[in-house]
């Protein structure tokens, strides 16, 4: 299987998810955690807390979708080892599956973290922080999920009976579901201050549609550009002096003796 056909299956799969995780109010189905007594605890809107719980939720129908194509789902032998879901064709390739979630309001999300562009980023062919190397993968895919907050949330000191589910307020719901090639939803800085992981594109309809920083530079720009990026401190760090460069039009300036990295560069 190639990295297009595979894409295009996930994208297919993915247009299930919403009404997999939704009521018919387009509430989340989740309304809380329940003990062995039956009391039912409402869910913190921490967006750890829900992140986490949705990936338990969609595990189960990633693992089905699989088997219907012929593949296997690993899982990561790490929790905080990338990527999240390993799929594998009966050929041998490997694709690399990351969960992404915000909160979004209007048309911008809260903002999304696509990896971190250090460690198994530049060292491909060593495993880091991975059950394989990062060059064994034939692409690397973010699978974003978007939802609204509840203006209120719901009271963490009640607790409910079975029978009161109804009475329960979703924490979330609204959710939007996107698949999408890591490099074309990307920004040419990082997520946020002086951290090592890579931004990603924030206006919904962009995200949907692969409408990032380097959509129209290609994939081999994107990778070389973060590949080479340094923060202001690392820089100073290991470098000893600023960084080669901190936006597109530095990095183009940075390029101008490598004529054939530039590629579709040329404005």
């Amino acid at each position: 299987m190639d990295s297009k056909t595979f894409q295009e299956l996930l994208t297919e799969e993915a247009q299930s998810f919403k009404s997999y995780l939704e009521t018919d109010t387009h509430d989340w189905i989740v309304k809380g955690f329940i003990d062995v007594d039956k009391n039912v605890y409402t869910i913190s809107i921490d967006t750890k807390v829900v992140s986490k719980i949705i990936k338990i939720l969609l595990i189960p129908k990633l693992d089905a979708f699989a088997k219907k194509h012929n593949l296997t789902l690993e899982l990561p032998s790490m929790q905080n080892y990338y990527p999240d879901l390993t799929f594998k064709d009966d050929e041998g390739n490997y694709f690399a599956v990351d969960f992404k979630s915000s909160y979004y309001e209007g048309k911008t999300a809260n903002g999304l973290t696509l990896g971190s562009y250090w460690g198994y980023f530049r060292n491909r062919d060593k495993v880091m922080s991975m059950d394989r190397p990062y060059n064994s993968y034939k692409c690397h895919i973010v699978l974003g999920m978007l939802y609204k907050q509840r203006e209120i949330a719901a009271d963490e000191r009640t607790t409910y009976s079975i029978d009161e589910l109804n009475n329960i307020k979703s924490v979330i719901n609204d959710f939007i579901f996107f698949v999408q090639p890591k490099w074309k939803i990307a920004l040419a800085r990082p997520g946020s201050g002086n951290t090592r992981n890579i931004g990603g594109i924030n206006n919904i309809d962009k995200l949907i549609n692969g409408q990032g920083t380097f959509a129209n530079l290609g994939e081999e720009v994107f990778d070389h550009y973060w590949m080479n990026y340094y923060n202001a401190a690392d820089a100073k760090l290991i470098l000893g002096h600023q960084p080669f460069y901190n936006s597109i039009k530095t990095y183009k300036e940075y390029l101008k003796k490598h004529a054939s990295l530039l590629g579709n560069m040329n404005e």
